[in-house]
């Protein structure tokens, strides 16, 4: 039975931070522009970033957001607007080629460790495996382990592959403005459907 819980709390994390979210599509015009071994500082910070926010999550923290529906508005439209930025940044740089990579500050540590905090997805998935499988798998500290170290396993793995994907997909079509542009307004797109979900 424990096996059983184990199983369906990391299934349930491979499946929701595998999907196409803020974070991953971030990660993904990143990798497109600058490669993914530029972009490890980043990837290295949205793993981190959603550390705390588990922990506030599995402390209670998420029930006291959710209750007060003016400050989870504010926290809603104030991430929108700074994931929006980060990804607008973007809309005038090349993508990577083998000739020139292109430093790009926005996809550095600083801004991957907030990404999560301020990622409506990310406070959603979180209170689900904490209310949802978590309490199956025993005692609090060991919740506590399992989710923060779990999620951080999937983040630094998946949210890699979507980098990946998108150097890829930088390297093929080098220099393609158009495909860039079409994945930032993809993002926005993501982001304003997450906060109006």
């Amino acid at each position: 039975m424990m096996i059983e819980a184990y199983l369906s709390l990391f299934g349930f994390m491979i499946l929701m931070v595998g999907t196409p979210g803020p974070a991953n599509l971030l990660a993904m015009l990143g990798g497109s522009q600058i490669g993914l071994k530029s972009c490890s500082g980043f990837l290295l910070g949205l793993a981190v970033g959603k550390i705390p926010l588990n922990i506030l999550i599995g402390f209670g923290f998420g029930v006291i957001l959710s209750e007060n529906t003016t400050l989870f508005q504010i926290f809603k439209y104030i991430s929108a607007v700074y994931m929006i930025y980060l990804a607008s940044r973007s809309w005038n740089t090349k993508p990577v080629n083998s000739d020139n990579i292109q430093k790009s500050h926005q996809f550095d540590f600083k801004h991957g460790v907030i990404v999560h905090p301020l990622n409506p997805k990310a406070w959603v998935m979180s209170a689900l495996a904490w209310s949802n499988f978590a309490p199956a798998i025993g005692s609090f500290p060991t919740q506590l382990v399992s989710v923060v170290f779990g999620f951080a396993i999937c983040q630094l793995t998946l949210t890699s592959l979507w980098c990946w994907g998108g150097s890829i997909l930088g390297r093929s079509l080098p220099n393609n403005q158009k495909l860039m542009r079409s994945m930032i307004i993809l993002t926005i797109l993501v982001v304003l459907w997450a906060i109006s979900s």
